[in-house]
């Protein structure tokens, strides 16, 4: 089971659009629940990719 990178820091970062917690985008969060074990290790994957929030590598 791929487990939910949620730590309880639910806080959308407004330039990037990424939590601060989990760096996941919304659409990402929202789906999380109905996702399948490829689709949740894909979101997992992306975030793995992402720049740390507030660097200037970050989008946004």
């Amino acid at each position: 089971m791929v487990e939910s990178p949620c730590v309880k820091r639910c806080e959308i970062e407004p330039r990037s659009g990424l939590c601060f917690g989990c760096r996941r985008t919304l659409d990402e969060i929202a789906r999380w629940g109905r996702a399948s074990e490829t689709e949740r290790q894909l979101i997992l994957d992306a975030i793995a990719t992402r720049p740390p929030i507030g660097s200037p590598a970050t989008p946004g």
